[in-house]
C-alpha cells in the first residue's frame, strides 16, 4: 500500500482505538456489508444447467424474486456471438464498449444504453457471490439495433458474424415471446402465483359486456374455408365448425386461463346450444381486444403462405404454441 499522508492519518487514529471500539468499528463495517448484500435482488428460479436454448444458443436464465426476468451478462455476450474481452475488463464493459462503438451508437435508444451500461446485481439461490445479467427483454432490442446497422451498411467486417448471430435470434423471438420461454426454461411458468393470473385476467377482460363490433375481417374466414378445401358460402351462414377452430387458433393461444374465463361469462344456452354473444365483447378494450386483433392479424399471413391446414397448423404451433407446450425450433430452417 502506497504510504501518503492520508494512509499515515488512518494508521495513526486506529493506533489511539482500544481493542472494544477496533472490534466495535469492524461489527459495523461487517453490518454494513451485510445489509448491502441483503438488499441485492435473489433468484428464486432458474440455474446454469437449464439455460434457455435457441437452437444451438445457450443462455443461463433466471427470474428474481420480483418477478424480474434476468439473462447472465456472460451467457448475452455469448448469446450475441461477442468475447468476453481483456481478462482485466467485465463482460459489462465488453457490451457497453460494443453499444457505444462508432458502429453501433447510432441505433442504440438511450434507455436501452443505460440498462446495458447498469447490469443487474442478483444472488443466485444455491448462494454464492453476487452474479450480474440484463432485464431478458434488451436481448430483442440489441438484436434489432445491430440489424439495422447492417442494413445502414454500418457494420464493420468483423461484426458481420454478429449481425448473422442476431438474425437468428429475431427470427426465434418471432416465434415465442422472450419471457414466455425464459419463464419456461426455469420453470417460473407453473410457479406464478394466482393473484398475478388474475391480475392479468383483469386487465385483459372487460367488467362489462363491450358492444358487438366486427373483431374477425372476412379474409380470416376464407383463408379457413381454403385450407380446409370448403367452399365459401357467399351470402349464406358460415359453419358451425368456425367456432371450434377459433377458439383452437386464436383463444387458446392467448393468455392461459382466459379462455375458460370466457366460456364462463359467456356460456351456452341449454336449450339452442348456442351463446348469446361473441366472445371477443368479454375482452377489455386496453388489452385484450388489441391483442387480439394484433393475435388474428399475424396468424393470417402464415395461413396465406400455407398450401394445406395440416401445415398451417403447424406453423402456428410453433409461432403461438398453448399454454403449458413447447415445441422444438429450428431457426435454421423455419
Amino acid at each position: 500500500m502506497e504510504d501518503t499522508p492520508q494512509s499515515r492519518g488512518g494508521r495513526t487514529r486506529a493506533e489511539k482505538l482500544s481493542a472494544s471500539e477496533r472490534k466495535e468499528i469492524a461489527s459495523q463495517a461487517a453490518r454494513t456489508r451485510w445489509d448491502v448484500e441483503k438488499k441485492v435482488p435473489k433468484a428464486t428460479h432458474g440455474s446454469a444447467d437449464h439455460p434457455l436454448k435457441i437452437g444451438d444458443i445457450e443462455i443461463p436464465c433466471y427470474v428474481l424474486e420480483d418477478g424480474t426476468r434476468v439473462l447472465s451478462q456472460r451467457g448475452t455476450l455469448g448469446g450475441l456471438g461477442l468475447s468476453q474481452g481483456s481478462s482485466g475488463g467485465t463482460g459489462g464493459d465488453r457490451l457497453a464498449s460494443f453499444a457505444t462503438g462508432k458502429a453501433i451508437s447510432p441505433f442504440i435508444p438511450n434507455d436501452l444504453l443505460a440498462l446495458i451500461e447498469n447490469p443487474i446485481r442478483f444472488r443466485h439461490s444455491g448462494g454464492g457471490g453476487a452474479a450480474y445479467g440484463y432485464p431478458a427483454t434488451i436481448l430483442p432490442e440489441i438484436c434489432e439495433a445491430v440489424l439495422a446497422a447492417r442494413q445502414a451498411g454500418a457494420l464493420q467486417r468483423q461484426q458481420l458474424h454478429i449481425a448473422a448471430q442476431c438474425e437468428a435470434l429475431v427470427r426465434a423471438f418471432a416465434k415465442v415471446g422472450i419471457v414466455a420461454l425464459v419463464d419456461e426454461a426455469t420453470g417460473y411458468q407453473s410457479a406464478r402465483d394466482r393473484d398475478e393470473l388474475h391480475r392479468l385476467l383483469s386487465a385483459y377482460l372487460s367488467e362489462e359486456r363491450l358492444a358487438w363490433a366486427k373483431r374477425f375481417p372476412d379474409e380470416f374466414y376464407k383463408q379457413i374455408y381454403r385450407l380446409r378445401g370448403w367452399k365459401w358460402p357467399v351470402g349464406k351462414a358460415k359453419t358451425p365448425l368456425l367456432g371450434h377452430i377459433t377458439n383452437d387458433i386464436v383463444y387458446d393461444r392467448l393468455p392461459p386461463g382466459v379462455l375458460p374465463k370466457l366460456r364462463e361469462l359467456n356460456p351456452t344456452d341449454e336449450e339452442t346450444k348456442r351463446r348469446k354473444h361473441r366472445h371477443h365483447q368479454f375482452l377489455s378494450e386496453e388489452v385484450g381486444q388489441p391483442d387480439l386483433r394484433d393475435h388474428i392479424l399475424q396468424i393470417i399471413p402464415l395461413m396465406k403462405v400455407s398450401k394445406t391446414w395440416e401445415g398451417f397448423k403447424r406453423l402456428v404451433d410453433v409461432a403461438f404454441p398453448k399454454n403449458g407446450t413447447q415445441y422444438e425450433m429450428d431457426i435454421e430452417n423455419e
